[in-house]
């Protein structure tokens, strides 16, 4: 028997003014799993995200996480349930410094000694955030910004990490860099959800994957199966 999943979207539709953004999703994510949504943009992809970390508003179906129905809590709540959000964008507070947006990432934690033992983890997984650590967010390169967005989310320790666009507009070496992290995460037991522009590379770093389309599902698979998928290889592989 496949373990109970960590995450279940049970027939999840939001919408968006007068736009259905997503169309009664069925998804699961099991613990300890990389899982990631493709699709083009306009998709849903980030839609579901902000659905789950509880930024936007369910007007149909259930949020399922940890077997709580999570569905009517606020985003605050979530947090403190273990889910945590680095957002597409980034959305680091730039005039802060790195220490300051870390330890904002645990904000709803009173476990101060935990805390500081976190802190020092994420300096050993971001050698160079330590380097910066007392430099202010907003002059850090995109690379760097981008590994203070996900060790920020990571200061709450998550059970469930929802990863938006982690490569965006950021060089090859890296994405290469950041996809490692990644890589490294999984290991400790983190669960990832994972948005990604690049295909490819999302697919050989996931378990399984959902290809979304115009708010709908239309195909989901271990992610090695989508690789070779041909309606995948045309439309997202190139």
């Amino acid at each position: 028997m496949s373990p109970e999943p960590l995450l279940h979207l049970d027939g999840v539709s939001v919408n968006y003014g007068g736009i259905q953004a997503l169309q009664a999703i069925d998804l699961v994510v099991h613990p300890s799993e990389v899982v990631t949504l493709i699709g083009a943009n306009g998709a849903g992809k980030t839609t579901t995200l902000r659905a789950i970390s509880r930024v936007l508003g369910v007007r149909a179906g259930r949020i399922i996480y940890a077997g709580q129905d999570i569905t009517r809590r606020r985003a605050h709540e979530v947090v403190k349930l273990g889910i945590a959000h680095s957002p597409e964008g980034r959305r680091i507070l730039a005039r802060l410094t790195v220490m300051d947006n870390l330890e904002l990432g645990a904000y709803t934690r009173r476990d101060r000694l935990a805390v500081r033992a976190d802190l020092e983890q994420q300096f050993f997984t971001f050698p160079r955030l330590a380097e910066r650590k007392s430099q202010i967010a907003g002059t850090l390169s995109g690379g760097e910004q981008q590994m203070l967005a996900i060790a920020r989310a990571l200061m709450s320790r998550p059970q469930l990490l929802l990863l938006d666009e982690p490569s965006l507009g950021l060089a090859p070496t890296i994405v290469r860099e950041i996809f490692s992290i990644i890589n490294t995460l999984r290991t400790t037991g983190v669960t990832i959800l994972l948005v990604e522009q690049n295909a490819n590379l999302a697919l050989q770093c996931a378990d399984r994957g959902y290809v979304l389309e115009a708010g709908r599902i239309i195909l989901s698979g271990k992610a090695n199966d989508l690789l070779k998928d041909d309606r995948v290889q045309q439309a997202y592989l190139g």
